[in-house]
């Protein structure tokens, strides 16, 4: 008997498997809706850049203008437009969401990036020095994922929140104190895990990243302590601290359907600073 007789017959072409992987299933956010508080620069600016890339319309929230050369080098085949928003002011946050759901029909995407830290000993802080980062830091995050709940829970699409913790939400520091923004991120943490069991049944997936220390401005005082900078570079394995292009890729998988099982989860991107 010839061998061949003793092998199934096959289809003359390959037939693509169920559930195979391709890049546009993993990162693909064409038709998506995203908004990045606190893109006018730094991570936000990065993580704008990046969901225009991955085909997203994205519509940058800052407290002041973002200027049209910024929104102009945005690379993407969609829009990309900025609205002044002040996430601690209810009002505003609502008024920012409804302008993009009226726009552009849904809102698919949130990145809550937003943040303010100031860097003083416990007890020397001020009650309106830690009253101004919980504003921001929680209160601003709160506001704004609500809201663009809401308009995901109406549309009945889904859609995926991010939040910009830190490592400082999972360790005690100990380089400096910075104690309202250890605490504020802390529980940015939890309230992730909140919101995503909360939110789970209207397919909202909630997640938040941690990054080490990124050079952006916000942490322009640092850059300017080079003894400082090189206590973080020794407590790093990977011995350098991070570029903003490298925590918009984790911000792009978490916002995309290769993350949909993916959720209440705070992704550490710290060149291995925790695990240690």
């Amino acid at each position: 008997m010839d061998m061949e007789e003793l092998l199934p017959e096959r289809e003359s072409a390959p037939q693509e498997a169920a559930g195979a992987v391709s890049l546009s299933g993993i990162f693909g956010l064409d038709g998506l809706v995203a908004a990045v508080t606190g893109g006018g620069s730094g991570i936000g600016l990065a993580a704008a850049q990046a969901l225009a890339a991955a085909g997203a319309s994205v519509v940058i929230l800052d407290r002041a203008e973002v200027a049209d050369e910024i929104l102009m080098a945005i690379k993407g085949a969609v829009p990309v437009t900025a609205l002044v928003a002040d996430v601690c002011d209810e009002a505003a946050v609502d008024a920012a969401f409804d302008k993009i759901a009226h726009r552009y029909g849904h809102v698919d995407i949130l990145v809550n990036n937003a943040g303010l830290a100031i860097r003083d000993a416990a007890v020397n802080l001020s009650l309106e020095a830690w009253n101004k980062v919980v504003a921001v830091n929680m209160t601003g995050v709160f506001l704004c994922a609500r809201s663009a709940a809401r308009h995901m829970i109406a549309s009945k699409r889904g859609g995926a929140i991010i939040n910009t913790a830190s490592i400082m939400a999972l360790s005690g520091g100990g380089l400096y104190p910075n104690i309202s923004y250890q605490t504020t991120k802390g529980a940015l943490v939890n309230m992730t895990r909140a919101l995503a069991v909360e939110w789970a049944p209207h397919a909202i997936r909630v997640n938040a990243i941690a990054p080490t220390y990124v050079r952006t401005p916000f942490i322009a005082p640092l850059l300017a302590q080079p003894e400082l900078m090189r206590r973080i570079e020794d407590m790093t394995p990977l011995r350098r601290i991070a570029e903003p292009h490298e925590i918009s890729p984790a911000i792009v998988f978490l916002a995309g359907p290769g993350a949909s099982m993916i959720t209440g989860h705070t992704l550490p991107i710290d060149g291995g600073f925790l695990a240690q």
